[in-house]
């Protein structure tokens, strides 16, 4: 990423700031400096090209995904104070990370039926069940469970493969949603993720210590919400309840 020209913008030219120059034009901009504004986003640009490498996609155009992800940088300047205990980039990291998603989210053009989903969802609670009873597991075992063709079983999972969000629900009963996302590992710690974890790691001093544990677990090192409550002798209710209290105060923190 040396030398990039994206919308215009050759990268190779964009100037570097100090922290201490970094704090000098947020104070100008917090005071309505309009060129002060225009500086320090310049100056930010690379942030925005260093989280946008990891959704190049041969399907979605780069330089609307640089786009989308200039927008959650302004919103990131127009919002910040520095009276937050955070560096601004641990501010803007999520803002431009969720402003991508939410375009790539609304390019979808692939609509799937209502009643495809919950087959889908189904078959996924289904799975979950028979791994926890230490069941086999199959496609021909969970379409004989759930008293369905296999084939129905395999067009659903098909079907949300490359379309159902992770932060959709698998199911929920008497409050505790379980989430797609509350069953995936992460096998691997890359540079590629860095992105969320230095979100994670300017607010998480704010919480308690088996709160703390929970996301580190989950965030860090990639382990499922059904992995944390073996581990540390809680339900995964528990756990899912902790986590997104957790979750919740580190927003708070840094006002997202």
């Amino acid at each position: 990423m040396s030398k990039v020209t994206i919308c215009g913008i050759d990268t190779s030219n964009l100037p570097k700031i100090s922290q201490k120059e970094s704090e000098a034009l947020l104070e100008k901009i917090a005071n309505g400096d309009r060129e002060a504004r225009e500086e320090f986003a310049v100056a930010n640009i690379r942030l925005v090209l260093s989280i946008i490498k990891r959704f190049w996609a041969k399907k979605v155009n780069s330089d609307d995904v640089f786009q989308a992800g200039m927008i959650g940088l302004m919103k990131a300047i127009d919002n910040f104070d520095l009276k937050y205990d955070v560096k601004f980039s641990t501010y803007a990291v999520p803002m431009i990370i969720g402003e991508i998603k939410r375009y790539l989210r609304d390019v979808n053009s692939l609509r799937i039926a209502r009643s495809i989903r919950d087959t889908a969802y189904q078959v996924l609670k289904t799975r979950e069940e028979m791994e926890k009873n230490k069941e086999e597991v199959s496609m021909e075992k969970i379409a004989d469970k759930m008293q369905v063709a296999v084939s129905e079983v395999v067009y659903a999972l098909d079907a949300i493969s490359d379309t159902v969000s992770i932060y959709d629900p698998v199911y929920s009963k008497n409050g505790d949603e379980l989430l797609l996302m509350d069953q995936l590992g992460d096998e691997k710690n890359t540079e590629e993720n860095w992105t969320e974890k230095v979100a994670i790691l300017g607010a998480i001093k704010v919480l308690e210590n088996r709160e703390k544990k929970i996301i580190m677990l989950r965030y860090f090192e990639g382990k499922t919400q059904t992995e944390i409550s073996e581990e540390i002798g809680i339900s995964q209710a528990q756990v899912s309840r902790l986590e997104k209290n957790a979750l919740a105060q580190i927003k708070n923190r840094i006002s997202i």
